[in-house]
């Protein structure tokens, strides 16, 4: 199946279901990464997903791509571009009601998977955003409220379900960050799996085999 043009650039693999509405997957890479990164779980994830692997609209150079820019500053330390992140979320948002439509998706059955930069997006989309979410899966991430509409605590959250993952020696994004996570979600009454492993910034393979045993319980 060939991507029809939509507004961000993506990678598509079919969903084994040929008739009716079709649940979907939604991927966002990290921080100056590609569309490519993640969409090498797809074939190994629950075939009725339609996949969808985003590239984020930020360009880097010499290459790869961001949610939104990442700056280093002497007097500041690292910051993150708050306004871009925004942007980028609503650009989220824009884009799954154009593949919802183009592609007869379930608009019921909506899942987001994000690493790093990409699952802080997935947090924002989410949480904002919660009538349009079925399933979360939050990778190497971590929550950042600045990004996050001004009324998300007055919506309904009961539909989401969250499954968050973090390395115990995550270099990139500290630990500490994402174990905020499950207590945040748990404020908001979301259903929330959340897991640890023995690896750096990046996803092991028992973590790849917990998150689709998740999937596939929540499909």
């Amino acid at each position: 199946m060939t991507p029809k043009p939509l507004s961000l650039k993506y990678l598509l693999k079919p969903s084994s279901i040929t008739s009716g509405k079709i649940p979907a997957l939604f991927m966002f890479h990290g921080y100056g990464s590609n569309e490519e990164d993640l969409f090498s779980f797809a074939s190994e994830l629950p075939e009725e997903f339609m996949v969808l692997s985003l590239r984020a609209p930020y360009d880097l150079e010499p290459f790869g791509h961001a949610w939104y820019a990442i700056n280093f500053d002497a007097e500041q330390g690292k910051w993150s571009d708050d306004d871009q992140a925004k942007e980028s979320r609503d650009k989220i948002m824009a884009f799954i009601d154009e593949a919802i439509e183009a592609y007869n998706l379930d608009e019921e059955n909506i899942t987001l998977l994000g690493f790093s930069q990409g699952t802080i997006l997935s947090y924002a989309v989410a949480l904002s955003y919660p009538e349009k979410v079925k399933n979360v899966v939050a990778l190497s991430g971590y929550i950042n409220e600045n990004i996050l509409t001004n009324d998300y605590i007055g919506k309904d959250h009961s539909r989401l379900n969250f499954y968050v993952s973090h390395g115990q020696v995550d270099q990139v994004i500290p630990l500490e960050w994402a174990q905020k996570a499950p207590e945040f979600l748990k404020a908001l009454h979301i259903p929330t799996s959340y897991q640890e492993f023995p690896v750096g910034h990046g996803v092991s393979q028992q973590n790849f085999f917990s998150l689709k045993k998740w999937l596939e319980a929540h499909l």
